[in-house]
């Protein structure tokens, strides 16, 4: 039963006190007035509220008279509200669920409709390029935290009807806005009915943590695999060219990240910047992006399975083993440089910007000289680390970085307990982690090279010119 919507004006008025808890509530506004000889309040977040056309609603509301007040709603909607958005409402959920998104709800004595109306505001920064997404040429806008703008920033580089946004609400409690997003003739349905499905049968309370939560609602369970099933952009020119491309585009409010899928690891590491450059720029940048995914994992494990059988260095090459005295064994000293990067990471995101010279100079300082003079770490496994550290920031996907690092870890400690043959079960290990890592229809995480298509696997390594890349890729 709807007590909302039943009863006298005054009982419906006492229903939504109890409800929305307006004695404790104290950004819930309630503001009664007449119009037209009728008893009206309104209902709204102060937080989203437009004071300037609020004000207008009121002064037009005012100047009704009595003889003019119809006894049918819809004749007042047609007559006395000529404003963009308002919709109709009739249960209790619907009034909640409407009052709670930041609608201005408005009663009126004799009607049993409620109308809502969108004078809403949304709290949010500045529209500014992300900090982890950087481009040296481009657009220099990004997402922010209000899902509505971010709709808007797609809309203004795609203008086509068949740009869909359809939105969800996920969470009992939360009631979170999730925006889902394709082109209509270019997605793959298959994948689009798994991602609704999934979407219209998620039982959680909300989604606490956003993307992270919904990932963990569309991919249940598959949590030991490191690697990334998504691609994720604060980018909206990178969203729009995903889009163009067939991807599904999920956005949630409150995070400035849209997901990206269905994806591959190729589709991963590529970057906006790649698109920016002319062909022959863009495919260095992205060859020499793959290079280094591929040094950064191998290049410690590598060193410490030659430290270990100096035997297979060549003479021209014994310029890259230590010469100083080994006082840690190299195994544990890389490891514990793997967990103090990341601890210098987690140290510069908590540092108040006035403090991020001084703990640069001290990390420096502690890390540079002190370190190799007391005997803890030799410099040339220093050198490697700062290599790997470096390694680790021309991957924008910071999931991807994570997934990694952690597999050359285990390819450090395989290496110190069986030598080569730790190196190559470790390979094996991170081989069939990217082959059998899951994705949303079943299309392989290794596409283009599992399955063989040779046109993509080019296409993937060399960036040619724009209007033949949308023609071949479209053509999937």
């Amino acid at each position: 039963m709807d007590k909302i919507f039943d009863g006298t004006y005054e009982e419906r008025q006492d229903a939504i006190k109890s409800v929305l808890h307006l004695e404790d509530n104290f950004d819930i506004i309630c503001r009664n007035v007449v119009f037209g000889g009728r008893k009206t309040v309104f209902y709204s977040v102060d937080g989203y509220l437009k004071g300037d056309v609020m004000e207008k609603i009121l002064e037009y509301g005012y100047s009704i008279s009595e003889d003019d007040m119809p006894d049918d709603y819809h004749i007042f909607l047609q007559k006395f509200m000529p404003f963009a958005d308002i919709k109709t409402l009739t249960t209790d959920e619907d009034f909640i669920t409407s009052v709670l998104s930041g609608l201005t709800c408005m009663m009126v004595d004799g009607y049993r409709e409620i109308l809502a109306i969108d004078l809403r505001v949304f709290p949010a920064r500045n529209v500014e390029e992300p900090d982890k997404d950087k481009v040296l040429r481009g657009s220099r806008d990004g997402f922010v935290e209000s899902i509505v703008p971010n709709v808007a920033l797609i809309r203004r580089r795609i203008r086509d009807a068949n740009l869909v946004f359809q939105v969800k609400k996920i969470g009992r409690n939360s009631q979170t806005d999730v925006a889902v997003s394709y082109i209509k003739g270019r997605v793959k349905e298959e994948a689009l009915n798994a991602v609704m499905d999934k979407l219209d049968n998620a039982d959680v309370d909300s989604l606490t943590m956003n993307q992270e939560s919904l990932a963990e609602i569309i991919f249940p369970g598959n949590w030991i695999n490191p690697f990334p099933k998504f691609k994720y952009t604060e980018r909206p020119d990178t969203a729009a060219a995903c889009l163009l491309e067939g991807s599904i585009v999920i956005m949630v409010d409150n995070s400035p990240a849209a997901m990206i899928l269905p994806t591959s690891v190729f589709d991963i590491i590529e970057d906006a910047n790649d698109y920016y450059f002319p062909p022959i720029t863009g495919t260095y940048l992205r060859i020499s992006r793959m290079i280094t995914n591929v040094l950064a994992v191998y290049v410690t494990p590598v060193f410490l399975l030659l430290w270990m059988n100096p035997q297979w260095v060549p003479d021209w090459l014994s310029f890259i083993m230590i010469t100083d005295d080994v006082n840690v064994p190299p195994v544990i000293q890389l490891l514990i440089l793997e967990f103090a990067i990341d601890g210098l990471k987690m140290a510069s995101v908590n540092t108040p910007n006035m403090l991020t010279t001084p703990l640069s100079i001290v990390a420096g300082i502690v890390f540079g000289d002190y370190t190799v003079s007391s005997g803890w770490f030799n410099s040339e496994i220093m050198l490697y680390m700062a290599f790997v550290a470096v390694a680790n920031y021309t991957q924008s996907n910071m999931e991807l970085t994570y997934a990694i690092k952690f597999h050359r870890m285990i390819l450090l400690i395989a290496t110190s307990i069986f030598g080569i043959y730790g190196l190559i079960g470790g390979t094996i290990l991170l081989i069939a982690s990217l082959a059998l890592n899951k994705t949303l229809i079943g299309r392989r995480y290794l596409y283009p090279l599992i399955p063989f298509d040779k046109v993509q696997l080019m296409q993937r390594f060399f960036r040619i010119s724009l209007p033949c890349y949308e023609k071949i890729h479209h053509s999937r």
